[in-house]
């Protein structure tokens, strides 16, 4: 085995390192094991908050560095520890939704609040994807805004994700930042807030740079991590959008397409 030509891998969680499970498979493990071994260092960048993240890091053993929420929080999993932590502008939030309403009509509202156990709140109508992740329904819309936020999560009637985030950033794209990051996960974020921006204060910290690093992703709000970092490969099942500005392309996060990259690296 040669050496590994980077000292950073970052991977996006959903649809990208967990299968359609929600799970990591052992080739997986074991491919970021030996870059770990050979120098490495590997860095989960999702936008999960921490509270739908830890439990996923935990399991993995991982006690290093995340980046969550879009890059607004840096967590030491080891130390179960917030570094930094990036809150949304309520008044300019609640401004934007206004706005964007004006022009597309009601929307449906969850949020994120900020904090180790922050929970996920949940509006009328917001359609929430099965599985095991904590929310907390909510009716008074005051109920959203009562405490900090990282995040808003936006759902329409009517318009699909890629139409919406559009919409969105037409109407308010100076206000917020506007991220697609799933199927039903458009969401708002403070201004100038991206995946980039939380990985270069962990690569910071870790003494790594963007020119050592080689990220993974699969969603539109993997475009900025794969403009910092000098190698960015999308999965085969990820939007058209990032395979458009990736460096290269592997297989779908259920046939191990991070592995599938990293061992062909580890021999060199």
């Amino acid at each position: 085995m040669t050496g590994f030509p980077y000292k950073l891998v970052a991977t996006d969680l959903d649809g990208t390192l967990l299968r359609s499970d929600d799970t990591v498979s052992q080739r997986t493990r074991d491919a970021l094991a030996a870059a770990t071994a050979a120098g490495a260092a590997h860095i989960v960048v999702t936008g999960r908050a921490v509270p739908w993240t830890r439990h996923i890091l935990d399991d993995l053993g991982y006690d290093g560095l995340a980046v969550c929420g879009q890059g607004a929080q840096v967590y030491h999993a080891g130390e179960h520890r917030l570094l930094t932590s990036v809150t949304l502008d309520r008044q300019l939030a609640g401004l934007a939704l206004s706005k964007l309403e004006a022009e597309v009509g009601p929307l449906a509202l969850a949020a994120s609040r900020d904090g180790l156990d922050g929970e996920v709140l949940v509006g009328p109508g917001y359609r929430v994807q099965e599985g095991p992740l904590p929310y907390l329904p909510y009716e008074d819309p005051a109920d959203l805004w009562s405490a900090p936020l990282n995040k808003v999560y936006i759902q329409h009637p009517e318009l699909d994700d890629d139409a919406l985030a559009l919409a969105a950033r037409q109407a308010v794209g100076g206000l917020v930042d506007v991220v697609m990051a799933g199927a039903g996960v458009v969401e708002i974020l403070p201004l100038g807030l991206s995946k980039a921006t939380g990985l270069s204060l962990a690569a910071r910290r870790l003494g790594a740079k963007a020119a050592d690093t080689i990220a993974f992703g699969d969603m539109p709000n993997d475009i900025p991590m794969f403009a910092w970092a000098h190698h960015g490969v999308a999965m085969a099942n990820a939007h058209d959008d990032l395979k458009a500005v990736a460096h290269e392309i592997t297989a779908s996060n259920d046939q191990d397409g991070i592995a599938v990259v990293l061992e062909e690296l580890l021999a060199g």
